[in-house]
């Protein structure tokens, strides 16, 4: 088992051991591993006395739940009309391009996940990306490489 018991046993007991914490337990599990390992899931059903499939069906049916490894750092381009329009596309190319892979996915070191995203709410500063919970407005192609080496700042 690939997952750390004592950080997961710490997360369920701030919990009443019933399924109507269940979303709230997940969301704690994926705050503290990144992602929801199935042997975390495995765990928090036989604790909470819910079937796997129960656990495992809720994880899968909300997006903001990961059950694939995700990077250290997530980083999420709005494709929003108005970042669509003033060129996130052309910042998804490019951070596909510095990172070597595409969006969904995480890089070998699992040091980034690229995501996209529909809209951040952040219109008048298009296109922005979300680095962590740092976002970075009115972005360039050239404003990529510093970001990602944490030399610029919104």
């Amino acid at each position: 088992m690939n997952v750390d018991l004592n950080r997961l046993y710490k997360i369920l007991k701030r919990y009443p051991k019933e399924e109507s914490g269940l979303i709230m337990i997940l969301q704690d599990v994926q705050a503290e591993f990144n992602y929801l390992p199935p042997e975390a899931l495995k765990v928090v059903a036989k604790e909470i006395g819910v079937p796997k499939a129960r656990v495992f069906g809720v994880a899968t049916f909300y997006k903001a739940f990961s059950l694939e490894r995700r990077g250290d750092e997530i980083i999420k381009v709005c494709m929003g009309t108005a970042c669509h329009v003033r060129g996130a596309p052309l910042i998804k190319d490019e951070l596909e391009r510095q990172l070597g892979i595409t969006a969904g996915h995480t890089t070998k070191d699992l040091r980034y996940t690229l995501e996209l995203v529909n809209c951040v709410g952040a219109c008048a500063m298009a296109p922005v990306a979300i680095v962590g919970e740092t976002y970075f407005p009115n972005l360039s192609p050239n404003k990529l490489k510093k970001i990602l080496k944490g030399k610029e700042t919104p």
